[in-house]
């Protein structure tokens, strides 16, 4: 997993100082000429399309078997989503727009506002666009243990870190949501970043040559509207955590992958479902279908060994729902 040293500490406390102190007193800031800029680079900015076959950085932690099948060509699910999932899907994404805006907004106004200097800003293209979204697509030739694949994804920002020295590094920045309550990012409940977004912004170190990565996390759901410096402190709505990634981090995420292209050629082993990522998986049809009896049978056992855990009752539900919607979907 990647390192925490000084150095990633220090950018992501700084990270959330800035942001903070520019949310506390910069927000009767306007901006026409910024708002027209955005709408001019995305109305002009051209398409990207991933080269075959590729993974983009969110995929590195998915199910095994639904990237197989992905692979394979099977059809992507068209099962309907309950509507506050869709709300929420947009959600997430429309946090993200907001804080690149406001970062743009700081590079433009936050010396002037705060009286202190700017330390987050974003690199720039040829074109004078900040290097996120569409601006920042890309293909990523990958080689390892014999196989050959692209990465292809959009990321949320390479910023410019300057520290109190002067020195300069690359830093990305990853943008996440929390909705569900503001204990979800307190500093009780969240103690590190998750996972799966950490292997995110290990394939992201290598598609733009970036080798430390901030994952920021916005929290919707708030305590109260006004809340004592201490609640604060307990339950902010904004968390960040940065890290260091490795050629050994980049390694093993990329065997993952170079794995997966081995079994579509026929090369490996079928990988198994991993049932806990089911919720998530966008090929849960042609999963279902594709497995056999035995394997289903296996599930089942899986199933019923996890209910004989010590786990939150939540968790155990999640099992047996999912190994239900299998079932039914292969009643279809």
């Amino acid at each position: 997993m990647p390192k925490i040293t000084e150095l990633t500490k220090k950018i992501e406390g700084d990270f959330l100082y800035q942001v903070d102190q520019w949310f506390s007193k910069g927000m009767g800031i306007w901006d026409d000429e910024l708002d027209k800029q955005i709408h001019k680079w995305y109305a002009n900015v051209g398409k990207v399309w991933g080269k075959k076959p590729y993974f983009s950085p969110s995929s590195l932690n998915s199910c095994p078997r639904e990237l197989y099948l992905k692979s394979k060509g099977a059809k992507r699910d068209e099962l309907a989503i309950q509507p506050h999932q869709g709300r929420w899907q947009r959600l997430g994404g429309l946090g993200g727009d907001m804080l690149q805006r406001e970062i743009l907004m700081m590079e433009r106004h936050y010396e002037d506002v705060i009286g202190e200097d700017l330390k987050f800003k974003f690199y720039r293209d040829n074109e004078g666009r900040p290097l996120f979204e569409e601006f920042a697509a890309v293909n990523k030739q990958v080689e390892i243990d014999g196989e050959e694949f692209y990465l292809f994804g959009m990321p949320d920002g390479i910023m410019e870190y300057t520290d109190d020295d002067g020195k300069k590094y690359r830093v990305g920045l990853e943008i996440k949501s929390k909705q569900t309550t503001n204990a979800r990012t307190s500093a009780y409940s969240m103690r590190e970043a998750e996972e799966s977004h950490v292997i995110q912004t290990v394939a992201y170190s290598e598609m733009y040559s970036c080798d430390i990565f901030l994952i920021v996390y916005i929290n919707y759901s708030k305590k109260s509207w006004v809340m004592s410096d201490e609640e604060y402190e307990k339950t902010p709505d904004l968390r960040a955590f940065c890290m260091e990634i490795s050629d050994k981090d980049r390694f093993e995420a990329f065997m993952f992958a170079s794995d997966i292209r081995k079994s579509v050629k026929g090369n490996g082993d079928v990988p198994k479902l991993n049932l806990d990522k089911w919720t998530f998986n966008n090929y849960k049809k042609a999963c279902a279908n594709d497995l056999s009896k035995e394997e289903l049978q296996e599930l089942h056992q899986e199933v019923q060994r996890v209910q004989s855990l010590n786990l939150p009752l939540w968790q155990k539900n999640k099992y047996k729902e999912s190994f239900n919607q299998i079932l039914e979907l292969r009643d279809e």
